[in-house]
């Protein structure tokens, strides 16, 4: 009697796991009630929510292709705050003859109307192509008829010959997701090195061999259940390298020899100089030799000669914009057309260091932009630029001839970003990057108040440094939109603006403005912040929660905003503001407000220092209490009132 007592029991423990246990690739039916949800119950500001998503990435043994399959069902609660979701975009890569294709697909918008859902299809006909660059060809697609309350769904299979591409997952977005699911299958003698980042772990995780597709596969399978929208925080550069994300990376291959692809950093190297597109380039020494600007031989120092050189090539050729590690083109078109991409220029830069018996190597990065390296796990995928670095009296500088501004050392914001890789021709050494040349900022303004009580005048705007770099950058991609930035923010008449790069490097655009909206009068008197338009009308440190990452300005830094501002013929000052200095105790950050008298004009200048590029989580209290006494002290005014 025991003995049949135990088999009942165990036989029902075995019942219960088997139904509790996780069915992952398993959509839920559509459900109606998902239209008639009036908001999110993770964020129930949230303007949208994904109710499914599923992301698979199998290798089918059968054709020795990977099958990228997406599977997305989203509610839209407000569509004009949700317009990520409107419009999909599907990357299609392409190379050396062999590309990428758009298999299955299926889109709908569902809408409730009258109380019967109503399905509008996302024709197959309508989607519309972009070239992107040489490799990726975008296809999008419009979702039609979307309203607050519509659900929009789509699946799609890219099918890929490239079995080293397998695109990162982010696990938190920016939108809450009820259930969000990530699978890899892989034949057992495809391996894949699979890295997981990120805070959350998943409710439901499989990591097993299991035969399937009729073969054996390893299958890595990982979901996740009610994912509150990532809550990013301000002076982060990327926030995707704190979002809870999943990456894979080719191993190995056994097709009767074993080839590794992802294995250590020296091998990686030992690899890319053994490519035709980099190493190769690099032995065409020839080139250099023939291309030597005049005189540099002659030089007596390494400084002299590295710095000549690296202005001939910063003058000379113009980069492309296209990033990369492997050059496209080739560096004798480079020559020919004067055009290339990072690769290339910076590469011929290198050859020309190593001709001139510099001792110089290619410094390989990932930018801001792209992410942090994985140290962990080595792979060239990781990375998407080459500078130079040089090694002169044993100490190393970097070089990046692409930017027109760049100087030793001082390259643009996108490339510091905590690790490079530098490819010796014997071993590849890990470098540790930190920005440490200031880029400041200085605001000026020259003004006088009028008879009728409004205040012209001109003023200015420079950035030097990395700064300077950014800001040209943001000009040379839309020059109106940055002009017109200058009245949004201000709410000013700013009129001739004229903005330029200056001998120096430096960025500055100087304007003239007019406002009859800064001064108030009171009787006789003129009250009026001597700041004008530069006052801290905000705290940016307005975080009420515990800061939870590092704070990050990409540079060390000082910003000076002076003012000077000429009082009008028989008026007086009723009452200084007080000047303000304080400092850290290790003298990190410091802030100083100063205001003086001369003449009939007034001086008031605010200083910003900021002693370093990033800074730990800890110093967050430090600079919201002195972002705070910056405001405070920039919004003191002063009474000018007219003698009798």
């Amino acid at each position: 009697m025991k003995k049949i007592i135990l088999i009942i029991i165990c036989s029902a423990n075995i019942m219960m796991i088997k139904a509790q246990k996780h069915e992952f690739l398993n959509p839920p039916k559509f459900s109606d009630a998902d239209l008639s949800k009036p908001k999110s119950l993770l964020d129930e500001n949230a303007p949208a929510e994904i109710l499914y998503k599923s992301v698979h990435f199998m290798i089918d043994t059968s054709t020795g292709s990977m099958h990228k399959k997406y599977f997305y069902r989203v509610k839209i609660y407000d569509k004009d705050k949700a317009e990520n979701w409107l419009n999909l975009e599907v990357p299609l890569y392409q190379m050396n003859g062999d590309k990428e294709t758009l298999g299955k697909f299926k889109a709908f918008t569902y809408n409730l109307e009258n109380g019967t859902v109503v399905p509008v299809k996302v024709e197959k006909s309508s989607q519309y192509k972009s070239k992107e660059s040489k490799y990726v060809q975008m296809t999008k697609f419009a979702f039609p008829n979307v309203k607050n309350g519509s659900v929009l769904e789509y699946q799609y299979d890219v099918v890929s010959p490239f079995l080293f591409i397998i695109p990162e997952v982010l696990v938190e977005t920016d939108t809450p997701s009820i259930y969000t699911e990530y699978v890899l299958d892989a034949p057992l003698n495809i391996a894949y090195n699979i890295n997981y980042t990120g805070e959350l772990a998943p409710k439901y995780r499989v990591i097993e061999e299991q035969n399937i597709y009729g073969s054996q596969y390893k299958t890595f399978r990982f979901g996740y259940d009610n994912v509150k929208g990532f809550k990013t925080e301000k002076f982060i550069r990327n926030d995707n390298n704190f979002r809870t994300k999943i990456s894979a990376e080719l191993n190995s291959t056994n097709f009767s020899q074993l080839k590794l692809y992802s294995s250590s950093w020296d091998q990686i190297s030992k690899r890319l100089y053994e490519n035709e597109d980099f190493g190769g380039e690099l032995k065409k020494t020839k080139l250099a030799k023939e291309n030597m600007p005049a005189g540099v031989m002659e030089m007596k120092t390494d400084f002299e000669k590295a710095n000549a050189i690296f202005s001939y090539v910063q003058k000379t050729f113009t980069w492309n914009k296209d990033k990369g590690v492997y050059t496209e083109n080739g560096i004798k078109k480079l020559l020919e057309t004067k055009i290339g991409n990072a690769a290339e220029i910076n590469l011929f830069l290198i050859m020309l260091f190593r001709e001139a018996g510099i001792k110089a190597d290619p410094l390989m990065i990932s930018t801001v932009e792209n992410g942090l390296i994985n140290l962990v796990s080595p792979n060239v995928s990781n990375m998407n630029f080459v500078l130079a670095s040089v090694e002169i009296d044993k100490h190393f500088h970097i070089y990046d001839a692409t930017s027109k501004q760049s100087s030793m050392d001082e390259l643009p914001l996108r490339h510091w970003n905590q690790y490079g890789i530098l490819l010796t021709k014997n071993k590849a050494v890990q470098i540790q990057m930190t920005n440490m040349k200031p880029s400041n900022t200085y605001l000026t303004v020259d003004a006088k108040i009028n008879d009728d009580g409004s205040i012209s005048g001109s003023y200015s705007d420079k950035d030097t440094g990395a700064f300077a770099m950014y800001v040209k950058d943001n000009y040379d991609e839309n020059a109106e939109k940055y002009k017109k930035q200058y009245k949004e923010n201000f709410s000013i008449d700013f009129t001739g603006i004229d903005s330029k790069v200056l001998d120096n490097g430096e960025f500055e655009s100087t304007m003239k403005f007019s406002s009859n909206n800064l001064i108030d009068r009171i009787g006789k008197k003129m009250i009026i912040n001597p700041m004008l338009f530069l006052s801290k009308t905000s705290n940016e440190f307005d975080q009420t929660e515990a800061r939870k990452y590092p704070i990050d300005f990409g540079s060390p830094t000082t910003k000076i905003k002076k003012v000077t501002l000429e009082i009008p013929e028989g008026y007086t000052i009723e009452e200084m503001p007080k000047n303000k200095k304080i400092v850290t105790e290790d003298k990190e950050i410091e802030y100083s407000y100063v205001i003086e008298q001369k003449g009939n004009k007034l001086e008031v200048t605010s200083t910003t220092k900021i002693s370093s590029a990033d800074y730990p989580k800890d110093y967050y209290p430090a600079f919201k209490q002195i972002w705070g006494v910056a405001s405070k002290h920039e919004n003191q005014v002063i009474s000018l009132i007219k003698k009798s």
